[in-house]
């Protein structure tokens, strides 16, 4: 990424028995994996094509180009050296984040690891003093619905359309902190 992270960022942190890690850094090939990952899960789950994986792909490409480390943060789950999750925190202005590519690979899901995401994810917001996250994701996602209300997110906005291949509808969600 652009810029790097501070050294005491660059250590995996939180070792679990399935021994599963969370690193705050990427490498490279992670933005492509990530990239992959995010268009053949949602091509196979969710029926979306190219066009979403082009989508991942722009944002991710934005985001390394314009990293800053002070106010932005991409974290990765891995397990064996192997991406298996992410999600990243976003500068949207002084006072907003936005929280973006959330996922975690359908083999590991159930131990934990998005809920350890988000939260490192929202640690970070507070720390960095944003007074709201955002994020926008779709009706199909259940589970993820359920992690950000549990976290404290509301609904704010929806809109349809067709997108990525088929109807969708795309939801925003808020969260003050």
């Amino acid at each position: 990424m652009g810029r790097n992270y501070n050294k005491s960022d660059r250590t995996s942190v939180g070792r679990t028995p399935n021994q599963w890690t969370i690193r705050a850094y990427a490498k490279p090939g992670d933005i492509g994996y990530l990239t992959y990952l995010h268009g053949t899960i949602y091509a196979k789950e969710y029926g979306y094509d190219q066009t979403f994986e082009a989508y991942v792909a722009k944002g991710l490409t934005e985001f390394v180009e314009t990293f800053n480390p002070d106010t932005d943060r991409l974290w990765l789950a891995e397990i064996h050296g192997h991406i298996i999750g992410s999600i990243a925190i976003v500068r949207q202005s002084n006072r907003t984040a936005q929280l973006r590519w959330f996922l975690v690979h359908p083999t590991y899901r159930g131990q934990g690891i998005g809920k350890h995401l988000l939260s490192k994810a929202l640690r970070f917001c507070k720390q960095k003093k944003y007074k709201t996250v955002s994020l926008w994701t779709t009706s199909d996602l259940r589970v993820a619905h359920h992690l950000y209300t549990e976290a404290g997110f509301k609904k704010i906005e929806d809109m349809a359309h067709e997108r990525w291949g088929k109807k969708i509808i795309e939801e925003r969600y808020d969260l003050r902190l």
